[in-house]
């Protein structure tokens, strides 16, 4: 459960910090990205389909991050969750259960949203290319170099230089789409967001 959240939460999201003086596709704003957003935060709305396309699961929530491997996504609705990366360990809370699962950063991230968002070795783990326009947004597809991971590939859609939308289909055939209404590119994020305590009481699970 903690890897899928993981592969999911790590959503790369909003808008480039840096300008840019003329449209140079979405690989390259894809990469200006990755270098130039040292932290962020918002809301997401996440869509699950399952492989035959029948059922369907919307989550909403909210993310913060700060580069180097630091995140926090917060799932609200249907079920609360949260995902702490504190740069060394990922930490999922389940209050339902009372449960913390806890992961090595290492083992959580490899080639997963998560690593795009929080990590730098963009070019190193995936394979970039264009791909053609869609629902007004311009997209590049990133598909991670080694292939023994859940995640087959991943489409990031721009709307001019603001990262809208971003679309997972893992090797099962179900496919995950997250839209970012509001990111705030290079927010100030202090830094207590990135730690995390068990709550008292709680099973703690470390994998």
């Amino acid at each position: 459960m903690l890897a899928q959240l993981v592969h999911l939460a790590g959503a790369v999201v909003g808008a480039l910090a840096a300008p840019v003086t003329a449209w140079a596709g979405p690989v390259e704003t894809l990469r200006e990205f990755v270098q130039n957003v040292r932290s962020g935060q918002g809301r997401f709305t996440q869509t699950v389909t399952s492989p035959d396309g029948k059922r369907r699961k919307v989550s909403q929530g909210v993310f913060e991050f700060q580069r180097p491997n630091r995140f926090r996504f917060v799932y609200a609705k249907p079920f609360e969750q949260t995902i702490v990366s504190d740069g060394q360990k990922v930490w999922l809370h389940d209050p339902e259960l009372n449960q913390v699962t806890v992961r090595r950063l290492t083992q959580a991230l490899g080639a997963t949203p998560a690593a795009l968002l929080a990590g730098g070795s963009l070019d190193q783990d995936f394979e970039l290319a264009a791909q053609p326009s869609r629902d007004g947004l311009d997209w590049a597809q990133a598909t991670p170099r080694q292939r023994d991971g859940t995640i087959q590939t991943m489409r990031l859609g721009f709307r001019g230089k603001d990262l809208a939308a971003l679309e997972i289909l893992d090797h099962f055939g179900q496919r995950s789409v997250l839209q970012f209404p509001d990111f705030r590119a290079n927010a100030s994020v202090p830094p207590e967001q990135f730690r995390f305590t068990p709550p008292p009481g709680a099973d703690l699970i470390e994998q």
